[in-house]
This record gives C-alpha cells, sequence and structure tokens, in this order.
C-alpha cells in the first residue's frame, strides 16, 4: 500500500505540474500532506516535514547567500568580460552559444558540485541569452545535460554514493566508464548544437523581435539574476573589479576543497564582497531589496521540497517503493539487469531520492545481480550511467534542480518537457558505449 500511494503521489505531483494545474510549491506542500493523512501518518507527520525541512536548511541557507553573491558580482560586472568573449567567438549565433554554454558547464561541473555549477553558469550566461531574446529552457536544458555528464567524477554524487553503497573504489567504477564518458561529453556537444540550431530557427521566424533583442543588449531586465552589460563610463575601478575576481577565485578554490561549510564560505563572502562594494548602508539595502525576489524563488522552492522529501522518507514510502520495484524483475533478466539499471536509471531519478537510490535500491539489485553471477562492479558502473538525479536536475526530490530552474526564471514542468528526451539520450548512448567497450555487458 504504502509503495501504491508513494508512486501515486510522484504521478500526480508530475501530472499537477507538468500541466500547469497548480504550482510547483502549492503540490509540493500539499501532496505530500494529503498521502500522509491517507497512510494514517497524521500524527507523526509534523515531526516528519520537521525532519525534511532540517534536511534542506544548509542547502537553502547556503543557496540564500550564493544567489546575492552572484548577482552582486553580476551587477559589478564582473562577468562581462567572460559574457563579451562568449558573443564575441559565438557571433550571436544561438547554435554556438547553445555549445558554449555546455563546455562552460563542463568545466564548471569539475568540482563535483551542482548547486554551484548552477549558480556560476546561470549567473554568467543569463544576460547573454537575455540579450540575444534566447530562451531560458535552451540555457537550464543545455545546462542540465553538461553537468549530467561531468557528475559521473569519482568525487561526483552518483559516483561517491555507488562507491559507498557497494564498497568499491574508483578504480572499479569510474575508470572502466571512461570511455563511455567521453562518448557522452560528445553527445552532449552535438545536442546543445542541435538544440541551439532549433533555437536559431525560432528566433529567426520571428523578425519582429530582433530589436527587441538589440535594445535587451543596452537593458536587460527582468526576474532573476541578470543585468545590463555596463557600459565603460559605469564600470567600478580596476581595483575593485580586482578583489571581486580574486574573492571569487578564493571562494571557488575553498569550495571545491571544502575549507568550511559551504553556507558558511557562501555567508562570509557576500558580506566581504557587500561591503566593499556597497559601503554605505543605503546602497547595501537596495541590493538586499533589489534582489529579494530571486532569493525567494529560489529558498521557497528548496524548503518545499523538504517538506516532499520529509514525509515520503518518514513514511517508508520511499523505502517500500524501492522494495516494490525490484520485486517485479523477473527471473529470466537477472543475468541482464546491468544494461537495464543502465537503461532505467534516469527516468527513476523522477521517484527516487538520490540517498534512497544509492543505498536502498542499488544493494538490492545488486544482490539480485550476484546471485546470477553478475559482477556487482557492473550494476554500480550501470547506476552511474542512468546518473539519477544528482546527474540530470530533473527530480523534485532534488534541491539542486529548484536552483537551476528558479535561477534561468523556468517553470518545473516545462524545463522537464524540454529536455528529459535529450537527457534520456545521453544515458543511452553511455550505456552503448558501455557495453561496447565492455564496462558493462549483456
Amino acid at each position: 500500500m504504502l509503495a501504491a500511494l508513494g508512486f501515486t503521489t510522484i504521478g500526480l505531483f508530475l501530472v499537477l505540474t507538468m500541466t500547469k494545474r497548480v504550482s510547483v510549491l502549492v503540490a509540493l506542500v500539499l501532496l505530500p500532506v494529503l498521502a500522509a493523512l491517507v497512510g494514517g501518518f497524521a500524527g507523526d507527520m509534523g515531526d516528519m516535514i520537521l525532519e525534511g525541512l532540517e534536511t534542506v536548511a544548509p542547502t537553502g541557507i547556503m543557496i540564500a547567500f550564493a544567489v546575492l553573491y552572484f548577482t552582486l558580482m553580476v551587477d559589478a560586472g564582473l562577468f562581462d568580460p567572460l559574457i563579451n568573449g562568449i558573443l564575441r567567438l559565438a557571433r550571436n549565433d544561438p547554435a554556438r552559444i547553445a555549445v558554449g554554454t555546455a563546455v562552460l558547464t563542463m568545466c564548471v561541473s569539475l568540482d563535483g558540485d551542482g548547486a554551484s555549477t548552477f549558480l556560476i553558469t546561470v549567473s554568467a550566461l543569463l544576460p547573454v541569452y537575455k540579450r540575444l531574446g534566447m530562451s531560458p529552457l535552451v540555457l537550464s536544458g543545455v545546462v542540465c545535460l553538461g553537468a549530467g555528464v561531468m557528475n559521473m567524477v569519482p568525487w561526483g554524487g552518483p559516483t561517491v554514493r555507488a562507491m559507498a553503497a557497494l564498497k568499491l573504489d574508483s578504480s572499479e567504477v569510474f575508470t572502466p566508464v571512461l570511455p563511455a564518458m567521453a562518448c557522452g561529453i560528445v553527445w552532449v556537444l552535438l545536442a546543445a548544437y542541435w538544440i541551439g540550431r532549433r533555437e536559431r530557427r525560432r528566433l529567426g521566424a520571428v523578425p519582429a523581435q530582433r530589436e527587441g533583442r538589440q535594445e535587451a543588449g543596452a537593458h536587460i531586465a527582468g526576474d532573476g539574476p541578470g543585468t545590463p552589460l555596463m557600459p565603460a563610463a559605469t564600470r567600478p575601478p580596476l581595483p575593485l573589479t580586482v578583489f571581486n575576481a580574486v574573492l571569487t577565485v578564493v571562494l571557488i578554490v575553498a569550495l571545491v576543497l571544502q575549507v568550511m561549510p559551504l553556507p558558511v564560505l557562501f555567508a562570509v563572502a557576500f558580506a566581504l564582497a557587500l561591503v566593499v562594494n556597497h559601503p554605505r548602508w543605503e546602497q547595501q539595502q537596495a541590493l538586499l531589496e533589489k534582489h529579494a525576489k530571486s532569493v525567494v524563488l529560489v529558498t521557497t522552492m528548496i524548503f518545499a521540497a523538504g517538506v516532499f522529501t520529509g514525509v515520503l522518507t518518514g513514511t517508508k514510502m520511499i523505502s517500500e517503493m524501492a522494495e516494490a520495484l525490484v520485486s517485479v524483475v523477473p527471473d529470466s533478466l537477472g543475468g541482464h539487469l546491468a544494461p537495464l539499471v543502465a537503461v532505467t536509471g534516469m527516468p527513476l531519478s523522477l521517484a527516487f531520492t538520490p540517498d534512497a537510490y544509492y543505498f536502498g535500491v542499488l544493494p538490492v539489485l545488486s544482490h539480485t545481480a550476484s546471485g546470477f553471477g553478475a559482477d556487482q562492479a557492473e550494476i554500480a558502473r550501470a547506476a552511474i550511467l542512468g546518473q539519477m538525479t544528482t546527474g540530470f536536475p530533473l527530480s523534485p526530490l532534488t534541491a539542486s534542480t529548484f536552483i537551476l530552474v528558479s535561477m534561468s526564471g523556468v517553470q518545473l514542468g516545462e524545463h522537464q518537457r524540454f529536455i528529459f528526451r535529450w537527457a534520456f539520450g545521453t544515458t543511452l548512448v553511455m550505456t552503448a558505449a558501455a557495453l561496447a567497450t565492455g564496462a558493462i555487458s549483456l
């Protein structure tokens, strides 16, 4: 019953949000509450929700300060050279900009942290997309693909969880799938080009918007981060720009090395940047008021996701869903579990949190495969090929998904519809490459 209730709750969430019947925030809060009441957990529901909120609280705090930090840097023109460089290389061609987006995302993703990847890339590139009138769905979609492939690195979320769950090392899990990962990178670049070409055709079909796009270069406004490219006369003095650049580099290095907890790093960095760039109290208040909307949009989604995952985890719906999923695998497929795990991993990310999949479903699948003589390392490789939620930010059960869609200014349902088939295609390409190279076997 709990498994059926869990699948029903997630199915309703996807239907209601993708058809825009209700907002994502409303669905994230009310659907799990309704499921808890139906399942008879009314008495424990408050504690479950509170535990879920406590789980995402560090992420919510980090994102609040991170959004403020990067929007301050965008306002200060720190990313203008990067933006101008991308425009110069891309020659205002949406196809080239989409490919550039994929390249930048994959470079930034080397730290293995999706949240910081989305914060940096979207902050830097959203003004470019606004300037040319490109759809923000292209931005969120291409970033999604690039981050998904690069999150296979040994310190990334999926690989770390797979190694920990099955007690394996990177030479057993990651090294054999390197050729498949290389094929995935090539596929993402091709997909970005195809998506960009389609956007180029769309923009070419509406010539009336061209003037508006040119005007957007002089004045970019709207919700989410993104400001005009600064005229030379209003740019901050060089010493201030140097300070901002050094502070940002130090922050990114500290994030990668995990010198302190991420929320602390962003809070301290933002406070330093604020007092140096806007020394007067009035200026500081004005900046906070200007970007309050962006902060609220992102953080409320993350805390609402905490309600959703708190109830589904606390009621044991997710663990029951995992057992139900494994129980339906027929014996005839027992010897072919590796490719099955790889192909189904990405779609299943819509129903399982990363921890639930890697620490709940994966060990059971591995044990089942061992009974048929399969190597458990193959199952681990297959799992990271599927990527799950920590790779492709598509699932409502992962906080980083809401960072990407909120900062890009797109709806979750639209984002899922736009990029799902491309993300699934990436999994299929990498699975085929893994089969061809022997990383997994039929």
